[in-house]
């Protein structure tokens, strides 16, 4: 049999010889899913001037689906899509600006700076800070009872793990 190849793009695996690897690597499928897998990780302010510069699919706004799905060369996106889009880069960048606003001598005392600071965040047209809710897990419809489920299917008690004394790990 020998051994095998599993292409974690691809999903598949088929027998492992040179000429097998290589049609495959050199594959349309592969190359697309591929393509696929690395968009999921590409910054939004790229995804935004991509989409910006196509022009809409006709089809995906008729039909609501498209045959060519995330290979369409047109824009999917409608245009609160892209507004949204819009909001989240101009937040991306002002995290990225907030360890400057930080790093500003302080001048007076920290309360004078705290009050300061929430000025500033209330002014800020698209600031949107919700509080921290705690959330509660929820196990997947036709699981079997939690007690039925190995230790490393549970959930993590509400305070968290207990740390084990004398525990070595490797």
């Amino acid at each position: 049999m020998g051994k095998r190849y599993f292409c974690d793009y691809c999903n598949r695996s088929f027998q492992d010889t040179l000429h097998n690897r290589k049609k495959h690597l050199n594959g349309l499928q592969h190359l697309k899913a591929k393509k696929v897998w690395y968009d999921m990780f590409r910054d939004t302010a790229a995804i935004l001037l991509d989409e910006q510069n196509k022009r809409p699919c006709r089809k995906f706004l008729q039909m609501g689906q498209c045959d060519f799905g995330s290979n369409c060369r047109f824009s999917h996106l409608s245009e609160w899509d892209l507004q949204e889009l819009s909001m989240q880069v101009e937040e991306e960048r002002r995290a990225r600006e907030w360890p400057l606003d930080v790093a500003e001598p302080l001048n007076g005392s920290l309360e004078d700076w705290l009050e300061k600071r929430t000025k500033q965040l209330s002014s800020a047209p698209s600031s949107r800070v919700e509080p921290i809710r705690a959330t509660v897990f929820q196990y997947p419809v036709g699981w079997p009872p939690v007690q039925e489920l190995p230790p490393s299917l549970r959930a993590p008690p509400p305070g968290g793990w207990l740390p084990q004394p004398n525990v070595q790990w490797g």
